[in-house]
């Protein structure tokens, strides 16, 4: 059986932020543009306290985020 990658992988990490692993176009709420090519990622803020939403900047780590749910 033939398994291929899926073209895009969204990961949830634990008590941290959502890693998505292109190719993907992300568009925030101001229209601006972030395009991932293939076999890249980015990290998207989870506990809504990053400086540079909708990127994580770590901010999770700082302030003790803790997730309670599980993908």
């Amino acid at each position: 059986m033939d398994q291929q990658q899926p073209e895009v992988t969204i990961k949830a990490v634990d008590s941290g932020p959502y890693q998505v692993k292109g190719p993907v176009r992300l568009v925030d709420h101001d229209g601006k543009v972030f395009d991932i090519p293939a076999r890249r990622s980015v990290l998207l803020c989870r506990c809504g306290r990053s400086a540079t939403k909708p990127l994580c900047d770590g901010a999770h780590a700082r302030t003790g985020f803790q997730a309670h749910e599980r993908a």
